[in-house]
């Protein structure tokens, strides 16, 4: 899916526990992360849950690094904040990344108010890991 269905999608919801689910729902959707991806060296650090993000660097025909992203996790509503985080980045210039507003997609989406401090941590890390391989593909260009 795309990041706007999934946007529509979830704004149409009014009830969370709807939201909950449909956050499940998309971690169910997310490409599988093969089990030997499951490293040490891919895992988030500052997550409650565990969560892993593989990530792939591709230049385009500008030569300019676009960002790939597979990931995974053991908790169900985490895999669909990954999925959400993945829509949001993946395939994406590291520039374009770099430049990007996660906290106010997650703010639009009403994540300030019910997601738990443990999973909003869990997010801001996933981001902040993101972004780093971001800058670390543009310094590496």
């Amino acid at each position: 899916m795309t990041l706007d269905e999934i946007i529509e999608s979830f704004e149409f919801l009014d009830d969370w526990d709807d939201r909950y689910r449909y956050l499940i729902e998309l971690g169910r959707s997310l490409d599988p992360l093969p089990e030997e991806a499951h490293t040490d060296e891919n895992k988030v650090r500052g997550c409650a849950s565990q969560v892993w993000l593989q990530t792939t660097v591709e230049r385009n025909a500008d030569g300019v690094p676009v960002l790939n992203f597979l990931g995974d996790s053991d908790a169900h509503i985490v895999r669909g904040l990954v999925a959400l985080t993945l829509a949001f980045f993946s395939g994406h210039t590291a520039k374009d990344i770099l430049a990007a507003d996660a906290p106010a997609l997650f703010k639009r989406l009403g994540f300030e108010q019910h997601l738990t401090p443990q999973r909003s941590n869990g997010l801001r890390s996933m981001v902040e890991r993101i972004k780093r391989d971001a800058a670390a593909a543009l310094a590496a260009a």
